[in-house]
């Protein structure tokens, strides 16, 4: 299935971090000596990227690959802002994101990444449809067809009309994949977004994110427990 869908750079009042990124710029993301405060204490591996300096080039295919209890929560919250208890430098292209208020996490996230958590985030009282409507009525980025088409493509077409709450995990977690690709991103950060998915819907849903990635040039990470999902990606990171 191919998806084809525009959208047309991102604008934002003059006075903050993000005032104007055209359509061919793309997000590079640095680590400079980042450790969280909460996992200090622990022995990490020579090549972990806690502690290192490295970057996140743009259009990267990236698999985060760690035991539990490694940091790979901590990664993906520390990238949304959700959690600042770490030391060393988190820079969205030479934007140090510990010096973002509210309203620029907003417009970062609204335009240039874009994430599956593990715990999904959800609205669990709404159906599947309002729940992707709520995130794309910001974002006007697809048609209610071709949000039905996604989600016929990972199999939960009939669930158009169904609250979340009643979803098993792996339908929720397809829900929350087709809502994390309805807006304009340069970076997609997923934490074990298949872990309650088979192989053949994992396939499905890794299909889908490629091809969305593609169209918008656009990088992302993928955290796992070691799984590779049959995909060739371009780099592997540890913890």
């Amino acid at each position: 299935m191919v998806l084809k869908h525009r959208w047309n750079g991102c604008n934002r009042k003059i006075g903050t971090v993000i005032e104007y990124y055209p359509k061919n710029k793309r997000m590079k993301i640095t680590f400079h000596e980042v450790m969280p405060k909460p996992l200090a204490h622990l022995q990490h591996q020579s090549k972990s990227i806690w502690g290192a300096h490295f970057a996140l080039e743009t259009g990267e295919k990236i698999m985060l690959n760690a035991t539990s209890g490694k940091g790979k929560t901590t990664f993906t919250h520390l990238l949304s802002g959700l959690r600042k208890d770490y030391n060393g430098t988190v820079f969205f292209d030479d934007h140090d994101i510990s010096q973002f208020n509210p309203s620029d996490w907003s417009s970062w996230r609204r335009k240039k990444i874009a994430f599956v958590f593990q715990d999904l985030q959800l609205f669990p009282k709404l159906t599947v449809k309002e729940n992707l409507e709520l995130k794309n009525n910001l974002t006007h980025t697809f048609s209610e067809q071709t949000m039905r088409t996604m989600l016929e493509a990972l199999e939960i077409e009939g669930k158009w009309d169904a609250p979340c709450e009643i979803l098993s995990m792996g339908q929720q977690q397809r829900v929350a994949i087709i809502r994390a690709l309805a807006q304009p991103f340069d970076w997609l950060i997923m934490d074990e977004p298949f872990s309650h998915l088979d192989k053949g819907n994992a396939s499905r849903a890794l299909e889908l994110i490629d091809e969305r990635c593609a169209e918008l040039n656009a990088g992302f990470v993928l955290t796992s427990l070691g799984d590779q999902h049959e995909y060739d990606y371009d780099r592997e990171l540890k913890l």
